[in-house]
């Protein structure tokens, strides 16, 4: 593997800005209520699971930082457009194509597919094109 400059204030940033997203996405003034409903939680649910949930989110969420810095670095994207780029291409590629199979083979709802993907798509974009800036 190449060797790659990380900033830490770049991974921090990166990892607060899905954090932040995901919190204002799940909020009950945009999409947590309709999430809810199609995961079949309730708010009572989710403030017990809390304690649990949130710790390991942050920790994939720094592991998501850490591996879309290099491919960042990778792509030589060096400004927020080219990193936003990036974000897409991984967003497309990694995650929404693999989170399909849960709507074709385990028949999961379309709509819940469009909120989780949508909500990841700009936490990628804004990622990435954070560690594109921040080198």
């Amino acid at each position: 593997m190449l060797p790659v400059h990380i900033s830490a204030l770049a991974l921090l940033a990166a990892t607060f800005i899905r954090m932040a997203v995901g919190m204002v996405w799940y909020s009950p003034v945009l999409f947590g209520p309709a999430w809810m409903r199609l995961t079949n939680r309730n708010p009572g649910q989710m403030k017990k699971e809390m304690g649990t949930a949130m710790p390991l989110d942050l920790l994939a969420s720094f592991v998501m930082a850490f591996a879309l810095v290099h491919v960042v670095r990778y792509a030589s994207a060096d400004n927020f457009p080219k990193g936003a780029i990036v974000g897409f291409v991984c967003w497309l590629g990694f995650i929404a194509a693999s989170h399909l199979a849960g709507v074709l083979y385990e028949k999961r709802p379309l709509k819940l597919y469009v909120i989780n993907m949508s909500g990841q798509l700009i936490s990628l974009i804004l990622m990435a094109g954070v560690l594109a800036v921040w080198q």
